[in-house]
Formats: structure tokens, sequence, C-alpha cells
């Protein structure tokens, strides 16, 4: 990802993005934030732009990078001090 596609995440749905990523993005997001609101109308536009292998590996990556960041939030490392010489 460029710079620019980095700084576009935080209104994705304006970016530069292709319809692909854009879905890809709202589904990570509501995962992230609201997974009740993935129902069947969201999956069954998901399986036109994925396929079902493509669909739990979304899943999975977006999973294992909801559940890091919420570890390292819990262990509070998300500002960690540095060691004092």
């Amino acid at each position: 990802m460029t710079e620019e596609m980095v700084a576009a995440l935080a209104d994705f749905e304006k970016g530069d993005f292709t319809p692909r990523e854009t879905l890809a993005l709202r589904f990570a997001t509501l995962m992230a934030q609201d997974h009740r609101k993935l129902d069947d109308a969201f999956f069954s536009g998901l399986r036109e732009q994925f396929s079902d292998a493509e669909i739990i590996e979304l899943g999975m990556v977006t999973g294992q990078f909801i559940g890091f960041g919420r570890l390292i939030a819990a262990l509070d490392l998300e500002n960690p001090r540095q060691p004092e010489d």
C-alpha cells in the first residue's frame, strides 16, 4: 500500500480503492465495530466479488489483526515506556 492509500483508510468509502478493496475494507470495519451487521445481504454482495475460500481467508486475517490489536490494548502495549538507562 502507498502512503496515500494508508491515509485514505480513514475515509475508505471515498478513497481511490477498487470496488473489491472497498468491500474488503467494509467487511473488516464491520468485523471490528459491529459484526452482527454482517447479514445475508452483506455476504451475498461479498460473494459477488470473492470466492468462499477468499471470504474465509479475509475473515481469518481480519480476525487475527483485530485480536492482536485488542491484545496489545489489553496488555497496555500501545504506548510502551522506554527502558530507563
